[in-house]
């Protein structure tokens, strides 16, 4: 995926989960941030973000945060973006499948529905932003959601469905990804519940530049 009009600015401080002051060209500036988790030790401040000037002109937030530097390494934290990666990662692995979003699955919306040689799929995504010596996590806060959805999943394999759940790593060269056990430790139950009753669980990370966000390579996932 690739954004239009591309900026970068010094962040300053987060007044609440939707905004954000960033330093751009001199000037402090409000800011929404694409991305509602904690986040807390991605925008730290001082730090650069990277932002997209909004479509509408008018509105009260001009720009987007969209990825922000940590070191060396560009992590992208637009929560929008995983879902158009994922898309993009399974048309390439699954060239013949069918692919629809946003499924109804008893009270839930899972991510995409697959059919793939007379089998159907539900798969839900999961963006990954956080990053400890060289590992991803998830989730970087609780998440009942979710916990519900590898419920769901788990629910749909005993119905005869195939199921994954697919994390987009929104960062490139991770070593391994693990569930967020310190954090929310019954998702990493569920997640660890959900394969062993057959759900498969699939990682990839991306390459990361202003202005794209790319799948790259699969990256083990460590229960």
């Amino acid at each position: 995926m690739t954004y239009s009009r591309i900026k970068t600015g010094v962040f300053h401080a987060r007044p609440n989960r939707f905004i954000a002051l960033v330093e751009v060209e001199g000037e402090e500036v409000v800011c929404h941030v694409k991305n509602t988790g904690r986040c807390k030790e991605l925008l730290v401040p001082g730090c650069t973000v990277v932002l997209e000037v909004a479509d509408n002109p008018h509105r009260k937030t001009p720009y987007d945060v969209i990825a922000v530097y940590k070191g060396e390494r560009l992590i992208n934290m637009d929560s929008q973006a995983p879902n158009q990666v994922a898309e993009e990662y399974l048309q390439q692995r699954f060239p013949e499948a069918h692919l629809r979003r946003e499924v109804r699955y008893g009270d839930s919306r899972l991510d995409f529905r697959m059919e793939q040689n007379g089998e159907s799929w539900l798969i839900e995504v999961k963006g990954c932003t956080l990053e400890v010596d060289n590992v991803g996590y998830f989730p970087d806060a609780p998440t009942d959601r979710g916990v519900k959805h590898l419920q769901h999943l788990t629910k749909a394999v005993q119905e005869g469905y195939r199921a994954a759940v697919l994390f987009i790593i929104q960062m490139e060269g991770v070593a391994a990804i693990r569930p967020n056990d310190g954090t929310h430790p019954a998702f990493g139950e569920a997640l660890r519940g959900a394969k062993k009753a057959g759900v498969e669980v699939w990682a990839v990370d991306c390459r990361v530049t202003p202005d794209t966000l790319s799948h790259r390579n699969a990256v083990p996932v460590e229960l």
